[in-house]
């Protein structure tokens, strides 16, 4: 058996249902289903699942999107603190993560519970 991607990422949070309104309401992840008691929730994120989860460990999420620029200035619209602002982290001249050519950019936020979170995408030089 080989792993062929990333099935679902856990992330503790203090503030459960502080949290789940800002994945749901502010970021606009589709919500799957909550279970409190014990203080868990589910959300999609394509293929993989975002577990919030009451008490758990910190976790870094990099979420997948069109356009960082647009999607970060939608979240500070809404009041989140942005931490990096959009900028390129890398450039892919030989194809390493997908087309050659394309540039990684990133923007990084705090959450409603103090989590660092990435905004990423991946885009044609020059575009």
């Amino acid at each position: 058996m080989a792993v062929d991607g990333l099935h679902q990422i856990a992330l503790g949070v203090a503030d459960f249902d502080r949290a789940v309104a800002f994945y749901r309401d502010v970021v606009g992840l589709p919500f799957i289903a909550q279970f409190s008691p014990p203080g868990l929730a589910f959300f999609s994120l394509g293929t993989t699942r975002l577990l919030l989860e009451k008490g758990a460990s910190a976790a870094l999420l990099y979420l997948h999107v069109d356009d960082v620029a647009s999607e970060t200035e939608r979240l500070r619209a809404a009041g989140v603190v942005i931490e990096t602002e959009p900028h390129v982290i890398f450039t892919d001249d030989d194809g390493l993560f997908g087309p050659a050519g394309q540039a990684e950019e990133m923007s990084f936020f705090r959450d409603s519970e103090g989590n660092l979170v990435a905004l990423a995408s991946r885009r044609t030089v020059g575009a």
